[in-house]
């Protein structure tokens, strides 16, 4: 069983060994979140499938990837794009790239008969987003089995999201496949705050 004090050793190993400069790609850290993802994540089975974004290294922990391939995969260059089709485990850097794949996923699921679930996982700046709105209102319409999880951290980028789009429409929190969470990230949004060695 994978603890929150694990989850916070292993970004520090990865801004280490990014600080180090064996890895030559951009990372996006992970923290401040690790009670909720814990609390999250026991709801989640390991046939369901878990769908996040570039800042997905805990995500991908706690969704059984084994620490070594995780770590393989961010020294290979793909931290915001960590994919395990074993583990049901799908990330990508694109914003809000992974919401129409939910949906997808969630049809697929239905109408083969399945129990299982997809769990979608984005930041606050996708849930602003067109492809947001029009992902939940088909899944809501369509009673497909999707979780759409926004984690806000209050910031589009660098930029704090209310001052980005004007306004937080919070009446999104009225669907039922929706859940937030707030929390404060401690790592900046991208590397380690850091000259990476060898650059």
């Amino acid at each position: 069983m994978i603890r929150k004090e694990d989850l916070i050793a292993f970004e520090k190993e990865v801004a280490h060994r990014y600080d180090a400069g064996e890895i030559h790609a951009p990372i996006h850290l992970g923290s401040g979140n690790e009670d909720q993802l814990l609390e999250i994540f026991k709801n989640i089975s390991p046939d369901d499938w878990k769908l996040c974004t570039w800042r997905n290294h805990l995500h991908a922990l706690l969704s059984g990837i084994p620490p070594d391939e995780l770590m393989r995969q961010i020294l290979a260059g793909r931290s915001m794009y960590v994919n395990s089709p074993e583990h049901c485990f799908y990330a990508s850097s694109i914003a809000g790239g992974i919401l129409p794949i939910a949906v997808g996923l969630g049809m697929a699921i239905k109408r083969r008969g399945e129990s299982r679930k997809v769990w979608c996982f984005c930041g606050d700046m996708a849930a602003e987003m067109g492809v947001f709105y029009e992902s939940v209102k088909y899944a809501d319409n369509f009673d497909l089995p999707i979780r759409f999880m926004i984690e806000d951290n209050s910031q589009s980028v660098l930029t704090p999201t209310e001052a980005a789009w004007g306004c937080i429409n919070y009446k999104r929190n009225e669907w039922p496949a929706v859940r937030r969470y707030k929390y404060k990230l401690s790592w900046p949004h991208y590397g380690t705050g850091k000259e990476q060695k060898g650059f």
